[in-house]
C-alpha cells in the first residue's frame, strides 16, 4: 500500500511521521526547505506533561533534560503576589522550538519507514477512490503517490487552500515584543507573569510582562503590546529590557546579554473542515491559538497523536470512515472550546478600565483565569477530553466512575506488562493496540507467574483475546478513584474509553467496537 504523504516538516509533521512509523506505517514528508532549522531563542514552546511524554516516547529525547522545567510560578499585580505555585514532576517544560525539531529530525534519520523530501514545495493534489497524488515543484519537482495526505504546513497551508477549506477567525488578537537574554534574576527557574508593574514609565506596552526561564541562565521575556501595528524598534525593546530587569532587581539593571528578539503576533483561526476525503489538516494548518498564554504546538502534537492510530488502523485494515471522521469531530471540538474560552476571557482581561475594575476581588479572579493558559489548567490550558466523541460507547451496564472522566487522558500509573516487567502506562501508548488495564491490589509484590492464571485473570485474558482489535492486557495495583478489580479500556492515544466493574466480556467488546467506529463490516471506501 502507498505511504502516507505528510506536507510540512515542522514539529507536528515530523511527530506524525514518527507516530505512524511506530505503528509500521510508511510516510513521505514533503519539506519545502533544505531540512535545517534556524536556531532562534526568541521562538520557544512550553510543553505540558502529556506532550513532553509523547515527544520522549517517540524520540527518546527528554525535553525535561534539554529544556527548563519550571520550579515554580508567580503571578504579580503591581507589587502584590496574586498566585504562587511550586511544581513537582508535572511542571511545564520551556524549550526552544528548534531544539525540539532537531530532536525529531535526529530520530527520523534512522527510521526506515520515513522518507523526507527536501526542497519539495507542494502545488497540486489529486484524489481518487484508491489514493491521493501530490505534485511538487522546484529542483526536485515530481509526483508522489500516497494512501492519505496530511497537511501540516502551517498557517498559510497550501493543502488547506488547494482543498478550498475556509479558515475564519480573528487576526492579531494579541501582539508581544519578545526578547531572549542571558541574565540573573532573583528567582532562577521560576516563571513569572507581572501585570501592571509599578515602574510603568514606558507606556501601555509595559502593562503585562511574562518571564520564562530557559537552560544556561537564559530567559524569554514577553511584553504585551497595545492594539495596533506600532513599530517595535530596537531602541524601544532595549528600553523595555533595561526597565524590566531593573524593576525586578531592586532598582538597578543587572548585567545581561541580548540573544534574540522578535515580535510574536497571535491569531485565532479554526479551519471549517479538518478532513476532505483522503486529505487531513493538523497543527497550525487546522488551527491558530495562543492568546492568554496558551500553546498552539501542544494542540498540534495532540492532533498528530489522535490521527496517527486512526490512519494506521485504516492503512493496515482498510478504510473505516467513522473512525477517520472522528479525528475532526474530536480534535476540532477541543480546539474550538479552547478558542471560545479565550474569546470570552479576553474582554475581561484586556478590556481596560470600567466598572469591573472596581468590583472587589475581580483582579484576583482575572489573574487566576490568565494563569490557567500559562499553567495548562482549566478551559484555557488543560488537555481536552473527548466526552462527546462519536467513538464513545453507549449504554454499558457495568460502567463505573473513576477519577478520570470518560474521554480524558488517563493517569500515568505504574503497570505490570504482559512480560512481567514494571513500566509506566504512558510507555505502552502509541503502538496501535488498545490497552486493557485491570486494577488488582497486591499484584505489585508478587511475580506475575503467581497470579496470571489465578482469580479473574484467565477470564479477562480470554475476553481481551476476543476483542475486535489487538489489545494489550496490563495490571496495576491502583488507579485514582478505581475500585479493586475494575477494568479500564484505553485508546492507543491514552484517552479513557470506559471503566467497568469486573470482567464483563460483552461490555468490553462493545466498548472496543465503538472505539473503532463501529463494526468493521460497516466500513466503506472513500468516494
Amino acid at each position: 500500500m502507498d505511504p502516507v504523504i505528510i506536507v510540512g516538516a515542522g514539529p507536528v509533521g515530523l511527530t506524525l511521521a514518527l507516530a505512524l512509523a511506530r505503528q509500521e506505517v510508511p510516510s513521505v514528508v514533503l519539506d519545502e526547505g533544505p531540512g535545517k532549522d534556524e536556531p532562534r531563542l526568541a521562538r520557544t514552546v512550553v510543553l505540558r506533561e502529556d506532550t513532553a511524554a509523547l515527544l520522549e516516547r517517540l524520540t527518546g529525547f527528554s525535553a525535561v533534560e534539554a529544556g527548563c522545567r519550571w520550579a515554580g510560578w508567580r503571578s504579580l499585580r503591581r507589587k502584590q503576589v496574586m498566585r504562587e505555585v511550586t511544581f513537582d514532576d508535572s511542571a511545564p517544560v520551556h524549550i526552544a522550538q528548534h531544539v525540539v525539531t532537531a530532536a525529531l529530525r535526529e530520530a527520523l534519520a534512522g527510521e526506515r519507514l520515513v522518507r523526507i523530501a527536501t526542497d519539495s514545495r507542494l502545488d497540486g493534489i489529486e484524489q481518487e477512490r484508491s489514493g491521493v497524488t501530490a505534485h511538487t515543484r522546484g529542483p526536485k519537482g515530481t509526483w508522489w503517490r500516497g494512501s492519505y495526505l496530511v497537511g501540516c504546513d502551517g498557517p498559510r497551508s497550501t493543502v488547506r487552500k488547494l482543498q478550498d477549506i475556509r479558515f475564519p477567525g480573528r487576526t492579531a488578537v494579541e501582539r508581544h515584543a519578545v526578547a531572549a537574554l542571558r541574565t540573573e534574576l532573583p528567582r532562577p527557574d521560576e516563571a513569572l507573569l507581572h501585570r501592571m508593574p509599578p515602574w510603568r514609565t514606558s507606556g501601555p506596552s509595559a502593562g503585562e510582562i511574562s518571564a520564562r526561564p530557559l537552560p544556561d541562565g537564559a530567559w524569554r521575556l514577553d511584553w504585551l503590546l497595545p492594539p495596533g501595528k506600532d513599530l517595535v524598534t530596537p531602541e524601544l525593546l532595549v528600553a523595555r529590557v533595561r526597565e524590566t530587569l531593573a524593576g525586578w532587581s531592586g532598582g538597578s539593571t543587572p548585567p545581561y546579554e541580548l540573544l534574540d528578539t522578535g515580535v510574536h503576533t497571535v491569531h485565532h483561526r479554526l479551519a471549517r473542515r479538518w478532513r476532505a476525503g483522503r486529505v487531513f489538516l493538523a497543527g497550525d494548518a487546522a488551527h491558530l491559538l495562543g492568546a492568554l498564554g496558551t500553546q498552539g504546538l501542544d494542540e498540534g502534537f495532540r492532533d498528530a497523536d489522535n490521527l496517527a492510530w486512526k490512519l494506521a488502523l485504516a492503512w493496515h485494515h482498510g478504510p473505516h470512515e467513522a473512525l477517520l471522521d472522528s479525528y475532526q469531530a474530536e480534535r476540532r471540538a477541543v480546539v474550538a472550546a479552547r478558542l471560545r474560552a479565550a474569546d470570552q476571557a479576553l474582554p475581561l482581561l484586556r478590556g481596560g478600565k470600567g466598572l469591573r475594575s472596581y468590583v472587589p476581588g475581580s483582579g484576583r479572579n482575572h489573574d487566576a483565569l490568565l494563569a490557567e493558559g500559562h499553567l495548562g489548567q482549566g478551559a484555557l490550558g488543560a488537555p481536552g477530553a473527548y466526552a462527546d466523541s462519536p467513538l464513545a460507547p453507549k449504554h454499558l451496564e457495568g460502567e463505573v466512575l473513576v477519577d478520570t472522566p470518560v474521554g480524558a487522558p488517563v493517569a500515568d500509573v505504574r503497570v505490570t506488562a504482559e512480560d512481567g516487567s514494571f513500566v509506566r502506562l504512558r510507555e505502552r501508548l502509541g503502538r496501535g493496540a488498545l490497552l486493557v488495564l485491570l486494577i488488582a491490589p497486591g499484584t505489585g509484590v508478587w511475580d506475575r507467574k503467581h497470579w496470571v492464571t489465578a482469580g479473574i485473570m484467565p477470564r479477562l485474558a480470554a475476553a481481551v483475546t476476543a476483542l475486535p482489535h489487538p489489545a494489550e492486557l496490563l495490571v496495576a495495583e491502583s488507579y485514582p478513584g478505581a475500585p479493586a478489580h475494575s477494568v479500564l479500556l484505553i485508546r492507543p492515544d491514552g484517552h479513557l474509553v470506559t471503566a467497568l466493574s469486573g470482567v464483563r466480556p460483552a461490555d468490553l467488546y462493545a466498548a472496543a467496537e465503538a472505539t473503532l467506529g463501529g463494526p468493521v463490516e460497516a466500513a466503506t471506501t472513500v468516494s
